[in-house]
């Protein structure tokens, strides 16, 4: 586990996400590389279908009824960590089922929560908020929304992830730079 300290006591980090294309676990890995931390990939039990328009009707579906899919076993415990770098793609304006389930069953009291979704352009939706309706005793601060097509040019993504964790006090390693010093939040 990696540090960050706050008023001289180490935080512990964890970057949790799910992801269907690739995308969200690209975000959580330039995350992992930019703050440290633990890095945790949550899976459903059943995977989703390939075929987009089956995948769009499933999705509709579960987010409408508030499905919680049943994941694989996870080995990570949430209770070892006091930052949570959740993430998710953005389906249908929210967090993919996957990343609820993870939050709905995880022990989450009193942890601070950054979620980040990836999206190709549609309905951002408020996943602050509705993360904080999952984790009402949890800090759950602004939402990162990156649009996949930013994932690829080098410069957007990089600056617009800088400006989200200084604007939610997170230290950070800036992309090609090296600094090996303790971090302050």
């Amino acid at each position: 586990m990696t540090d960050v300290y706050e008023n001289g006591n180490a935080k512990k980090i964890l970057i949790v996400s799910y992801s269907y294309s690739g995308n969200t676990h690209r975000i959580a890995e330039e995350i992992r590389m930019a703050v440290g931390g633990d890095s945790y990939t949550i899976f459903p039990w059943q995977p989703y279908p390939m075929e987009f328009s089956e995948l769009l009707r499933q999705v509709k579906e579960e987010v409408k009824t508030k499905y919680r899919p049943r994941l694989l076993p996870v080995n990570v415990v949430s209770a070892n960590y006091d930052i949570i770098f959740a993430g998710s793609p953005n389906w249908c304006g929210t967090i993919a089922p996957p990343l609820y389930s993870w939050l709905y069953y995880s022990k989450l009291n009193g942890k601070i929560i950054l979620p980040f979704v990836s999206h190709c352009g549609g309905t951002q939706g408020d996943i602050q908020k509705d993360i904080s309706r999952l984790c009402p005793k949890s800090e759950v601060r602004e939402t990162l929304y990156v649009l996949d097509s930013t994932l690829d040019d080098g410069r957007t993504f990089p600056d617009l992830l800088a400006r989200w964790l200084e604007k939610n006090q997170i230290p950070h390693k800036k992309k090609g730079k090296e600094n090996d010093d303790k971090r302050l939040v």
